[in-house]
């Protein structure tokens, strides 16, 4: 049987991650996570910002796992946050 490389179980499964998005001075959007040390990503709008935080925290996470294996992060199936929108 074929040996699976560092980290390749990480990719078999989608974990969810809390990602915190705030506005800049500059105008620009700064996307960090308190569950993923590391994570920074900045885009001219949230959608860009969200795109390049994924991005970073993919190569975080396999870094990690190729260093020390599992991820203890849940899994989107154990998740479940919600954001609502109330007008006032």
């Amino acid at each position: 049987m074929a040996q699976r490389p560092p980290g390749s179980n990480i990719r078999a499964m989608e974990l969810a991650i809390q990602i915190h998005v705030e506005p800049l001075p500059e105008g620009l959007f700064l996307a960090t996570s308190d569950e993923l040390p590391g994570l920074v990503a900045q885009g001219r709008t949230v959608a860009e910002a969200l795109e390049i935080a994924r991005d970073i925290a993919r190569r975080l996470i396999e870094a990690r796992a190729d260093r020390e294996g599992s991820i203890p992060l849940p899994t989107t199936n154990e998740r479940r946050d919600y954001t609502i929108v109330v007008a006032a």
